[in-house]
């Protein structure tokens, strides 16, 4: 047997048991390659019960950087029999297969084309620690030991990892330094070490940063001039508002007299949350909450009143598996068109779709602003797989001399020169009509905030005329948006391609892979990642100009491409989808070989291989 040999290259597959500790042990894992200066891009796939459910924890090691799953698994750390079939399965050929060998199993287990590395964990264990909570922490700290010396990590690394994290609390620091140290010998002196996969100092990892997306979102609603965040607890949202709480009390509050700049609301439920969010936003408040798909389904009415009465808010949602309840710790990209059109009526939201931790920042910053100069709700969709993952990205940045666009808004001065007010007015033929905060003026700027027909001046009425005006400038609105919102980034195949591919969201990372590999073959794509909705024309033109378009996304309906459809007035039969929702991140492999079968029954071949047959 041929076994697997890299260096820096390879993907690590811990499967283990819900709420055995595993999780804080492969993270540690993890950050110790990372320290070494080699890229890593973890993943946690955990189960929404407490306990006693299968969960897994991948690694992607990759010096060059790619930050998504590649798919396969050069080496499983088995330790849950439940799943011991399927975890089998999933290792390459010539891989590696490390298990907890303390109970023999029988040959039929096992692979002929993988290598078996079998430790006696819980015999090593039983016979160190007499406590049984004791036995089951360290008997994963003891295989991230072996797991040191068989892919040759440097164990001073670990160390540190380890100090940093029990610093103040010696008596736990010494019982796992010594479990890391049992797992590292016995490895040492009875397995080979170290295997054909191995890590390497390098200096990859430069500048970049090691950050949660839901981190980073907290983060950008801070930056962005946000002061009140209501929210209702779901997963896999709740760490934003949990985030952003940390970060207003280091950054949100008065140097003079200590009090606090910031109002957080754990509401009793996702329509008091929306509700105090429009409320605050109505009284020049920037405001936001964080929610998943079911809240997103229950803060639909209120939702609809923003957009109508043309309230500032923003929602941030981490969107989840669904529907219903679906899968709450799984990761989807399936709330697009339930946010598009959030609301009974003729409605049209702003969407944002960041890439990464860095864009979450970055967008979540931005909403804020396009709220308030477009008077609208305004969505930023993040997903699992962002938002609760820590990842390599770049630094975040914010300008100090970025000023906040509050919009139209006049002031007591404004009204008092005699200007011309009227909430629901357009005096520039852009959609967007001026507005006043409370108590701005005590005689002029005053309105009545409706979710009912009304006409220019905020009076109301249910006269047919007024209430086709409104929508019709809500829509002038919606169109004034696109030179508002983030661009697409058009990765150009740099020779003339016939065909293209669209994305968005987190599926960036996946397919930043799976071009360069389609590239490598020979196989020429134009690429388009989408940013936000309203489409510009450049995105509608992109799909023109081509013979073929595959719309890659993480639902089973493919929304986005819905959305192309519906609001770009495209051909169907230019555009056809590219799908994976089994609530497992995508795959650079599964779009590699998707798009592949789909230019074959083209008939189109790669060039490589073109002029390979002419010769």
């Amino acid at each position: 047997m041929k076994r697997l040999e890299a260096v820096n290259d390879f993907v690590v597959k811990f499967a283990n048991v819900n709420g055995s500790g595993s999780a804080s042990a492969n993270t540690l894992f993890a950050k110790a390659i990372m320290r070494m200066g080699v890229p890593v891009s973890p993943r946690n796939i955990f189960p929404s019960n407490i306990q006693g459910l299968p969960t897994w924890y991948e690694v992607r090691v990759s010096e060059s950087g790619w930050q998504g799953r590649r798919g396969g698994a050069d080496l499983m750390v088995a330790m849950n029999p439940q799943t011991w079939e399927k975890d089998v399965v999933e290792i390459e050929p010539g891989g590696y297969l490390f298990y907890d060998s303390t109970k023999p199993l029988p040959a039929d287990k096992f692979r002929d084309d993988v290598l078996v590395l079998g430790m006696p964990l819980t015999e090593i264990c039983n016979a160190a620690y007499t406590d049984p909570r004791q036995r089951q922490l360290f008997k994963n700290i003891i295989y991230v030991g072996a797991l040191a010396a068989l892919l040759d990590i440097d164990i001073a690394e670990v160390e540190k990892l380890v100090g940093e994290q029990y610093r103040g609390k010696e008596k736990l620091l010494e019982p796992n330094l010594k479990a890391l140290h049992l797992g590292r010998d016995y490895a040492l002196e009875h397995l080979p070490c170290p295997l054909g996969i191995t890590v390497r100092r390098s200096d990859k990892v430069g500048e970049k940063i090691f950050i949660e997306g839901n981190y980073a979102t907290a983060l950008g609603a801070v930056y962005g001039g946000a002061t009140v965040c209501a929210w209702y607890p779901i997963t896999p949202s709740s760490s934003v508002a949990e985030a952003f709480a940390n970060h207003c009390r280091k950054l949100r509050v008065d140097p003079d007299g200590g009090g606090n700049n910031f109002a957080i609301v754990q509401a009793e439920d996702e329509l008091a949350s929306i509700g105090m969010v429009i409320g605050a936003g109505w009284n020049g408040a920037r405001a936001f909450t964080c929610t998943s798909g079911p809240g997103v389904s229950l803060m639909t009415e209120f939702i609809g009143l923003a957009y109508f009465a043309e309230i500032p808010a923003v929602i941030v949602n981490v969107q989840r598996a669904g529907p219903s309840t679906g899968m709450p710790t799984r990761t989807q990209q399936a709330d697009v068109l339930s946010c598009a059109y959030a609301s009974h009526g003729d409605t049209k939201h702003v969407l944002l779709f960041p890439e990464d931790a860095r864009e979450a920042f970055q967008l979540t910053a931005d909403a804020l602003d396009l709220a308030d100069r477009l008077q609208t709700p305004v969505f930023v969709l993040t997903d699992l797989d962002i938002g609760m993952n820590e990842r390599l990205c770049r630094p975040l940045r914010w300008d100090d001399a970025r000023t906040y666009d509050r919009g139209k808004v006049l002031d007591h001065d404004d009204l008092e020169s005699g200007k011309r007010f009227g909430r629901y007015l357009d005096v520039d033929d852009d959609g967007i009509t001026y507005r006043t905060y409370p108590g701005t003026h005590p005689k002029r700027g005053s309105f009545f905030t409706r979710g009912t027909s009304r006409d220019r001046y905020a009076r109301y009425t249910e006269e047919g005329s007024a209430y086709v005006d409104n929508m019709q400038r809500l829509l002038r609105k919606f169109e004034t948006a696109k030179q508002y919102v983030p661009e697409p980034i058009l990765r150009d195949a740099g020779r003339p391609a016939r065909h293209g591919v669209i994305y968005y969201g987190s599926t960036a990372c996946a397919m930043d892979e799976a071009l360069a590999e389609l590239e490598a073959e020979g196989i020429a794509l134009d690429a388009l990642r989408v940013r936000a909705f309203p489409f510009q024309d450049s995105v509608i033109d992109f799909v023109n100009a081509r013979e073929h378009v595959f719309v890659v996304e993480q639902n089973r309906d493919g929304q986005l491409r819905t959305l192309l459809l519906t609001e770009g007035a495209l051909d169907p039969a230019r555009l056809s989808s590219v799908v994976h929702y089994d609530g497992t991140p995508i795959t650079a492999r599964f779009i590699r070989r998707e798009i592949e079968e789909r230019l074959s029954a083209f008939n189109v071949r790669p060039l490589r291989r073109t002029a390979a047959a002419g010769e």
